[in-house]
């Protein structure tokens, strides 16, 4: 019974990988039969080949915009649990502050980044500005509702204790908000190394959406493929430990 188990779930994983694989070997015969130009559809191989002949550039890059996403994201979580945690203590502060937010969420991000690049120069300032404005609001949510949505009968035990506000937020509303909170962290993982690539995509002078765009400029798209796949990969790559993270700090879970 217990291989059984096993070989369903090596099942879950290998269905995927064979599909892949095989839309993979489609588009490498479906290329090169309709002879296909490179500047139009490159084939897999070529794609490829790219990551080996290009690897230094490539890689140059890619620390560039990861050093933006990693920063822009720290800050971001800095940020929201600051404000989160001042939201939960003053209500006044999230009176004030909380319908701002909502409605600052309306703007397009792609509005934003030449923005950040006028005020702050083609560097790398404003892209992690820009990412931390893609990650904030989604953490800053989460956290707030975990924090809100606390089981008012804990709450009253830990009234009926005459616990102070600090010991009922430390003992209670911050380990039960762990999960809300790691729910944010997760959306803005996705979308973190995108928003950085997006930001120096419309102004900058290295990472991998200025790669990008000189590759596309050049009609080079076995590159663009390239680093699209690099940016898809440590997206996923940031989800995981989103997701590790969690499980080491919420054991219970």
């Amino acid at each position: 019974m217990k291989s059984l188990k096993i070989t369903d779930k090596h099942k879950d994983y290998l269905y995927p990988i064979i599909t892949f694989i095989s839309l993979l070997i489609l588009w490498q015969v479906i290329v090169e039969v309709r002879d296909i130009p490179q500047y139009i559809l490159p084939t897999p191989i070529d794609i490829l080949k790219v990551f080996i002949e290009d690897y230094q550039s490539l890689f140059d890059n890619t620390m560039v915009t990861l050093y933006e996403t990693v920063l822009g994201f720290s800050l971001a979580l800095a940020l929201a649990l600051a404000i989160g945690v001042l939201m939960d203590f003053l209500p006044i502060v999230r009176k004030c502050l909380y319908p701002i937010l909502l409605v600052s969420q309306t703007i397009p991000t792609i509005t934003i980044a030449p923005l950040l690049i006028i005020w702050f120069g083609f560097g790398t300032l404003p892209k992690i500005l820009m990412v931390s404005l893609t990650c904030f609001f989604p953490i800053l949510v989460s956290f707030v509702d975990g924090l809100e949505n606390i089981d008012k009968d804990y709450l009253n035990l830990f009234k009926t204790m005459k616990s102070s506000k600090i010991n009922t937020f430390m003992h209670l509303k911050l380990p039960m908000s762990m999960d809300k909170l790691f729910s944010g962290v997760k959306i803005s993982a996705t979308y973190m190394v995108v928003a950085a690539t997006v930001a120096e995509w419309l102004g900058g002078t290295e990472g991998l959406g200025v790669y990008m765009v000189r590759a596309k400029s050049a009609y080079a798209l076995d590159k663009v493929f390239a680093s699209t796949i690099i940016v898809v990969i440590f997206s996923l790559i940031f989800v995981g430990l989103s997701q590790i993270a969690k499980k080491m700090i919420i054991r219970h879970k």
